[in-house]
């Protein structure tokens, strides 16, 4: 939209150029010229400025997100306020929470003017109809943040959200048990030929193998979907496709080297196993970094190893971000304030304080970041993942797969019969709005 007020001015500096020199010459002709030989400057007056948006009078603003943001949120607010004079408070919900609350609040007028959000919740918003798209600062967000985290945030061809950091889960590893992840499955299954030992509880590797957005590497890895059209078409279900059944397959292949009920693996198990030396390699997120730091002196992250099909592994990713509230009495102040607490300056910051990876290339790429080898490790990784779907169909994806990784893991049905019955389900989900 800068772009379109940009030319908007810039016509009409022309049209008063050309205007003012129709009235000026009088309607004389050459006779008449007043000697000019040609010589003088143009004092063509310059294109008029783009406008800048600027805060309602009187305007304060209220934010919603986490507690662990609090210390980042307010000393952005209080840069911001310094800056343009805009009183910015805080007020603790975080990201997972915020979005259902504002389709209550919003349209009562007691939202927050800017809120945190995770990237899969925009269908939701959108159609509730309590986000405001982000137009004015669309082609500044679209330049300096990650295209995978842009993509997230766009729903329906429209950009909603100032992307603020994201996430998505790699390998942990201990350097004390193993030297780096192995760059295939098969050399996974060579050391734990050496390594693992059941009666003892040691294990190579582990994920949360029940769980759809644990096992959803292997599925993006091998080319199977959720839904189609970059996740938009909910008519569209791709798990059961020769992709997904591909994947399932192996998927169940590696109960070999990790021989326990899918129940049987979780959070706390792995984590504990990890940092008790049990367990050589953990998959999971940026949100254990601190608790693993803690357990495990010698630790690295790293990218999924290779897949069979000679593919990288591609897990799901979320993008978080701040959301203007479409019921806000101070739209531009909000649209300000989300633009500013997301630039390049702020997400390094924010990065120091609490460890939240950037979504911002520049922030992305400074000294901070590029010499943490956990956050480039998670970066890296965030390049090559799936942002989840944000279309409101999504809902219907969670228990059809768990019970499907389950049945999977722990039974011996056919792969492909599971698969089928996971689109069927999820269709039938999808056509009631059950």
């Amino acid at each position: 939209m800068k772009n379109g007020k940009k030319f908007s001015f810039m016509s009409l500096s022309l049209a008063m150029t050309v205007l003012l020199a129709a009235c000026g010459s009088g309607g004389n002709d050459a006779s008449t010229d007043t000697g000019n030989t040609g010589n003088t400057p143009d004092t063509e007056a310059p294109p008029a400025e783009v406008e800048e948006l600027t805060a309602e009078e009187g305007a304060t603003l209220t934010v919603w997100d986490g507690g662990d943001q609090k210390g980042f949120v307010e000393q952005a607010a209080a840069a911001f306020e310094e800056k343009y004079g805009v009183k910015v408070s805080f007020t603790e919900l975080g990201a997972d929470k915020a979005m259902s609350q504002m389709v209550t609040d919003g349209p009562a007028g007691v939202g927050a003017d800017v809120f945190a959000g995770v990237h899969d919740q925009v269908g939701q918003g959108v159609t509730a109809g309590v986000i405001m798209p982000n137009d004015w600062f669309e082609e500044d967000v679209k330049a300096r943040n990650s295209e995978v985290a842009v993509n997230a945030l766009t729903y329906d061809g429209i950009l909603y959200g100032y992307p603020k950091s994201v996430e998505t889960t790699a390998v942990f590893y201990n350097k004390d048990l193993i030297d780096a992840v192995p760059a295939n499955w098969d050399e996974i299954k060579e050391f734990a030929a050496t390594f693992n030992d059941t009666k003892a509880n040691k294990f190579t590797i582990m994920w949360d193998v029940g769980n759809g957005y644990g096992s959803y590497p292997f599925f993006g890895g091998y080319g199977a979907y959720v839904f189609g059209s970059d996740g938009t078409d909910p008519t569209d279900i791709g798990l059961n496709s020769e992709q997904g059944v591909e994947a399932a397959t192996f998927l169940r292949s590696l109960k070999e080297i990790l021989p326990l009920k899918s129940s049987d693996i979780n959070g706390d198990i792995r984590k504990s196993l990890f940092t008790s030396g049990k367990l050589a390699m953990n998959i999971s997120g940026p949100w254990d970094v601190g608790s693993l730091k803690e357990g495990v002196a010698n630790i690295g992250v790293s990218e999924y190893p290779a897949l069979p099909n000679g593919e990288p592994m591609k897990p799901f990713s979320g993008v978080k971000s701040y959301f203007v509230n479409a019921n806000t009495k101070y739209p531009n102040a909000a649209k300000m304030f989300a633009d500013f607490i997301t630039n390049a300056e702020n997400q390094t910051k924010n990065f120091e304080m609490t460890g939240a990876l950037p979504a911002n290339t520049e922030a992305a790429a400074s000294e901070a970041v590029k010499n943490d080898e956990i956050a480039s490790a998670f970066l890296a990784q965030f390049e090559n993942s799936i942002p989840m779907p944000s279309i409101p169909a999504m809902a219907q994806f969670w228990s059809p797969m768990e019970a499907a990784l389950s049945e999977l893991w722990n039974g011996n049905k056919d792969p492909k019969a599971i698969m089928d019955n996971v689109a069927s389900q999820m269709k039938s989900n999808i056509q009631t709005g059950s």
